[in-house]
């Protein structure tokens, strides 16, 4: 038996999210996702009903540059021929960018030590015809600096109830943002923020509460304010999906 660590990039306009959807009560996939082809078109390869693990789940319309997901085969194929295989057999929208074998014991999920994701704004009075699927367009003039400023009350561990969309079930709001900066090049603001974990939409909440922030909707001193009020109601819109990747998942060593 081998473990294999696989990273993939796609774009996920027109998937329902990397995890795979079922109908409740029943083992019926719903909607399309990324795990889904993915395992789809492996099984296919290696003649074995394969399942493959995450190191997290992206919401429907989220990109990835460097996802990290694992998997167990039977299979002999070597690693360059099986990569070959699935790159010739998935959409064109999925790439697997590298693959290798993990310890046995290697997960994708419960190893990654922490997550990057990266918010992108197009910041001009029009459009763009190129990256109009991976950046959100915003006319008004925001405050970059202002932004990079507020951010910084987010960075370490803290409780972010506040920027915590509903969920099915409660969760632990606490987690560890290691780095959080805003950076305005031309026309586009980065927004880049690696941590530990992350709530679901919480950074879309972070960044559609720096965007009020950054527009003068909400005044300076506010984001601290909103961490502390533990309150979703305190804290800004949340930004459509399609302007986040994951950019990187962060692991000690997978080797045997």
């Amino acid at each position: 038996m081998k473990n294999i660590k696989i990273e993939i990039e796609y774009d996920g306009t027109n998937y329902h999210g990397w995890q795979i959807q079922h109908r409740k009560s029943e083992s019926i996939r719903t909607e399309k996702t990324i795990q889904g082809v993915i395992e789809r078109v492996l099984s296919g390869i290696l003649q074995e009903e394969i399942k493959v693990s995450g190191s997290g789940r992206t919401d429907s319309g989220v990109h990835a540059v460097g996802q990290v997901a694992n998997f167990k085969t039977k299979s002999k194929m070597p690693m360059a021929v099986m990569q070959r295989a699935l790159n010739s057999l998935l959409p064109k929208d999925i790439v697997i960018v590298d693959i290798e074998e993990a310890n046995l014991n290697f997960h994708a999920r419960f190893d990654a030590l922490s997550k990057t994701y990266r918010y992108q704004i197009l910041n001009r009075a029009y459009s763009t015809s190129f990256d109009r699927l991976y950046q959100l367009h915003v006319s008004y003039k925001l405050d970059a600096k202002l932004m990079a400023r507020e951010a910084r009350a987010l960075i370490g561990r803290k409780d972010f109830k506040s920027f915590q969309a509903a969920d099915k079930k409660e969760r632990n709001s606490i987690r560890n943002i290691k780095r959080l900066s805003v950076c305005k090049d031309g026309t586009i603001i980065n927004i880049d923020i690696e941590a530990n974990g992350f709530l679901y939409n919480m950074i879309r909440n972070i960044v559609g509460t720096l965007i009020g922030i950054g527009r003068g909707k909400l005044p300076p001193g506010s984001m601290r304010k909103i961490l502390l009020a533990k309150d979703r109601a305190k804290a800004g819109s949340t930004a459509p999906a399609k302007g986040l990747s994951l950019m990187r998942v962060k692991y000690r060593s997978i080797k045997h």
